[in-house]
Order: C-alpha cells, then structure tokens, then sequence
C-alpha cells in the first residue's frame, strides 16, 4: 500500500519527488510550454486542452486517485535550491500477485535536460518501488532512435529485454518500442538501480 498523497515524498540528492498538487499548475505548463518542440517527438499526442488549468486539475486529482488507490505514483520533480519544477516520473500499471511489478516513465524540462536529475530520480523511485512497495520488476520503453533515454535506462540498471511493434502512440502514429526492465534481484549483471 502506498503512502498517503501528501505525505508521500522521496528525497534525492538534489530534488524532492512528490505527487503533483493544484499550485503546481503555472510551474507546470510553463515547463511544459517551453519543452513542447523537444517532448512532443517522444510523447503520445497532446489533446487540444492540454495545457489548461482544467486538464491540469484532472491530472491532479487523477494523481490523488492512483495513489491512494495503489495503481501508480505520479511524481514531480522539485529542486530543493530553489523550488523549481523540473520534468515528472510516473511508476504506473503497478500489478500486485504475481506479477509485483511496474511500468515507469518520465520527462525532463528541455532547461534540465542532460544535468543528471532524471537518473537521480529514477535511481531513487526505483529503490522506493523495490524497498516500500515491495515490487520485483520496473518495466520501461522507449522509442529506438532516442538514444538519450536508452543511456539514460542503460545507466540506471535497467538491462534492454526485447523490441514491442506497435507499442504506444507517439506523436499520432503507432511506434515500435525497445523494452527494457529492472528487476529487484537482477542476476543479468550488475544494476545500480535498488
């Protein structure tokens, strides 16, 4: 079971994860707004209203749900020197039984890309998952051509699994993803990650 929504927090070396809240919102879709040339190549399309206060508050509020719910845990990423936001990371499809394992995904703000801060924080979700939520595997994809998260997977301990054709929508069209995944005692070789 996971924490509750306002008190969940995972602290890293520079940042606090936490779940987003509505006084988020400006911080947010400025982020959002700036980055929108180098996310949307790597992101399902937006909707028309993705940047309004309305979908914003759903997303809040659809944050609130999963983690009391134990589904998924949404996090921002907030740096503590100054408060700023920084991208997100999602752990979602959290499957219990058997299977006790999750799907993680993430963006960076184009300002903080290549700063190390999403590997901290994936670094950091991916013991909390192992450690507090007692998962066994963290399953992630990416497009083949982004070489950047690809590394970024490769260097947070995730070892590559396989190819998924037609696995998600991105940018309107239905894509081919590389697999990857984490496993909490992961005899593939070494991993940092948990």
């Amino acid at each position: 079971m996971l924490r509750g929504f306002r008190k969940l927090r995972i602290e890293t070396e520079r940042m606090t994860l936490r779940p987003p809240i509505h006084s988020d919102f400006r911080a947010w879709t400025g982020l959002r707004a700036q980055s929108k040339d180098y996310l949307t190549a790597w992101e399902p399309s937006w909707a028309k209203d993705h940047l309004t206060r309305k979908a914003f508050t759903n997303r809040v509020y659809w944050a609130q749900r999963s983690v009391s719910g134990g589904t998924a845990l949404p996090l921002f990423l907030i740096r503590r020197q100054d408060e700023a936001l920084l991208g997100a990371i999602t752990l979602d499809n959290i499957r219990r039984g058997p299977a006790q394992s999750g799907t993680l995904g993430y963006w960076t703000g184009q300002p903080f890309a290549r700063q190390g801060y999403m590997r901290e924080a994936i670094t950091a979700l991916v013991h909390y998952a192992f450690t507090q939520l007692d998962l066994s595997r963290i399953e992630a994809a990416c497009l083949p051509e982004n070489a950047a998260s690809r590394g970024l997977l490769e260097r947070s301990g995730f070892k590559y699994e396989g190819v998924a054709q037609s696995y998600l929508q991105i940018d309107g069209r239905w894509r081919t993803h590389v697999l990857y995944a984490a496993l909490r005692s992961d005899r593939r070789g070494r991993t940092d990650a948990g």
